[in-house]
């Protein structure tokens, strides 16, 4: 059976709905940088999707091919995440401009893909899909201590359960360590092409630390 980390990894896929603290441990991603609103389909977000996957599934089926990868085993593709953030405002998210959005979106990779493992499927994707793939990179997430949450619905209506997620961290002791490196984190379980708004289900992730 494929090793399916939404299952083996609970804990930080398929986190309850009400609120709790997590220690994330340190994780290689396939990620794009860019800016702007995700919901222009003309804008940089949706294409970074594509860019995404066809590393994601270059890997995956690299044991197909000639390439062999040391360690393989068989996996579904991860979820897509997201890290979000503004420039004039590092601490939470300011909903109303989306066209100010930060992001890096990511895939994670299998713990045996290598730097090396990452770079040869790039080469393998551009000559392959004909694509130029320059920007997708190998990326080292740090995550550490966080409060985390199940939100279930539309992604406008998420400031309700961040405020939620904001009040219990307090209650615990700790207070938001959002800036730099650490950034509002989303993981998507749903694709909003196929469910209804009201469905959707999104793990959202804020860096803590003790007060």
């Amino acid at each position: 059976m494929a090793f399916d980390y939404k299952k083996e990894y609970k804990e930080f896929y398929m986190p309850p709905k009400k609120p709790g603290i997590v220690t994330v441990p340190v994780c290689n991603y396939i990620a794009v940088r860019g800016k702007g609103n995700p919901n222009d389909d003309s804008g940089e977000y949706k294409a970074t999707i594509g860019l995404l996957y066809g590393i994601a599934f270059t890997i995956k089926m690299s044991y197909k091919g000639d390439h062999k990868i040391d360690g393989y085993y068989e996996y579904v593709v991860p979820p897509l995440e997201g890290l979000w953030w503004q420039d004039k405002n590092r601490l939470g998210i300011d909903y109303s401009s989306k066209e100010t959005f930060n992001f890096i979106s990511m895939i994670r990779l299998p713990e045996f893909v290598t730097k090396e493992e990452f770079d040869w499927a790039v080469q393998e994707a551009t000559k392959k899909k004909k694509q130029d793939f320059s920007k997708v990179e190998f990326f080292t997430y740090d995550e550490g201590l966080c409060v985390q949450c199940m939100h279930l619905g539309s992604y406008d209506d998420e400031p309700a359960t961040i405020d939620a997620m904001h009040q219990f961290a307090s209650e615990q002791g700790y207070v938001l360590d959002e800036g730099g490196e650490r950034l509002h984190h989303e993981i998507y379980l749903s694709d909003p092409r196929k469910v209804d708004a009201s469905k959707l289900k999104t793990v959202i992730r804020h860096p803590i630390r003790k007060e």
